[in-house]
């Protein structure tokens, strides 16, 4: 185990530890400087520090590490490589002030802003966020899933606060895996998990068998959020929540509520109609946005359509066309640089996701980033719903997956 140096400078302002590398079992001396705290929770504390070696900032979370297991977090960021998820750069311990506690500290890239903070800014404003934005982003967030959910990798806590942006480039990176969990088909996991607002209905029905499709709605909800410019589901508790759902969708059937828990099948809830999509956004949010949340925020998690379905459906077809720019006329951020192992997720979707003029770069199947190797290739031990027949269309640009 790799312990934090007595190194530190005396006036406070340089700390040298000896830590891993994120792909590798060595250890190397690193040295950073300039420490502020930037966030803290129940999980811990997460500071912004600068590198001496390099000059590049980077995020610090410290974590209380429980010695009688292997930090979860650590296990899965380890495994991760993708341009849409924060990179651990190193990782090392470090002692408490009590005796025997010790901290996981692990050295992320920094990335300045979050979708949380740009989304309250255009409400405070009293707008709300352009949809070339909101296309941008949700396309990356769906990227990102794809590729953790290949792995049978659930994040568990999707929600505004959790996507990184660079605002300059465009590019969104999901983050905090404290939440995250391979799921394992037959192994119960806990039901009060995800932020509530961005709970999926089956876990509000206490579901211990749920699959990766939690995170779909929960990306869901963000993008109904940011056509909105507020919460679309604003619950109070885990009761109002449900209730806040069921304004929307309408009361879910017996068979809804079986696919979500079959514990809850004698339950007996109001009668509500589901209130219509286009009558929930407002007049001028594009359809293709509506139809795409309608495919996303399913009662039955089997009816979800799939994050790469998702990145394929018309919605974002905007970015598939040659020429787009940002709305600061930038170039977009690299959106189709797949990896062999992308491609073979769902691979009868490539036609789509792969345009024309993105050519040989877009199907090279290099890595993301150069330090690790592609993920495995999808794996069917990992409780992934099937995609949905709803999202078989073809005019829907759509495909069906036979996972």
């Amino acid at each position: 185990m790799i312990m934090l140096n007595d190194k530190e400078a005396k006036d406070g302002k340089f700390t040298s530890v000896q830590a891993f590398r994120a792909s590798e079992d060595r250890s190397v001396d690193v040295t950073y400087t300039d420490t502020k705290v930037i966030g803290n929770g129940s999980f811990g504390v997460v500071y912004q520090a600068r590198m001496v070696d390099t000059g590049e900032l980077v995020a610090i979370k410290k974590v209380l590490q429980d010695k009688r297991f292997k930090n979860r977090e650590l296990q899965i960021m380890r495994k991760l490589d993708h341009c849409n998820i924060v990179r651990l750069k190193y990782y090392f311990f470090s002692a408490g002030d009590r005796k025997d506690e010790l901290y996981l500290n692990l050295v992320l890239e920094f990335i300045p802003e979050t979708v949380y903070r740009v989304a309250r800014q255009y409400s405070k404003s009293k707008q709300t966020m352009p949809i070339a934005y909101i296309r941008l982003y949700m396309y990356q967030l769906f990227r990102s899933l794809a590729y953790i959910h290949s792995q049978g990798i659930c994040h568990r806590d999707i929600k505004p606060q959790n996507l990184l942006l660079d605002p300059e480039s465009g590019v969104l990176k999901l983050c905090d895996f404290g939440s995250a969990k391979h799921l394992v088909k037959g192994e119960p996991n806990v039901s009060y998990i995800c932020s509530r607002y961005y709970r999926a209905p089956e876990l509000i029905f206490g579901a211990t068998d749920y699959t990766t499709m939690i995170d779909v709605w929960s990306a869901g909800c963000v993008l109904a959020e940011l056509l909105l410019g507020q919460p679309i589901f604003p619950g109070d508790s885990g009761v109002d929540q449900l209730v806040e759902i069921i304004k929307v969708l309408g009361t879910p059937s017996k068979e809804q509520i079986r696919e979500m828990n079959k514990n809850y099948t004698e339950f007996k809830f109001p009668q509500i109609k589901a209130h219509p999509w286009a009558k929930v956004f407002r007049s001028r949010t594009p359809p293709d946005a509506i139809e795409l949340v309608s495919r996303l925020l399913e009662y039955t998690p089997s009816a979800r359509v799939t994050p790469l379905e998702a990145c394929a459906h018309r919605f974002f077809d905007e970015l598939r066309q040659p020429g787009v720019k940002l709305p600061n006329h930038r170039d977009l951020p690299p959106l189709f640089n797949f990896t062999v192992h992308e491609l073979q997720i769902q691979p009868q979707l490539n036609s789509i996701l792969l345009p024309t003029h993105a050519g040989a770069a877009g199907s090279a199947g290099g890595s993301p980033s150069a330090d690790t190797p592609p993920g495995p290739q999808a794996s069917s031990s990992a409780p992934q719903a099937p995609a949905t027949a709803a999202a078989k269309a073809p005019t829907q640009r759509q495909a069906s997956a036979n996972d």
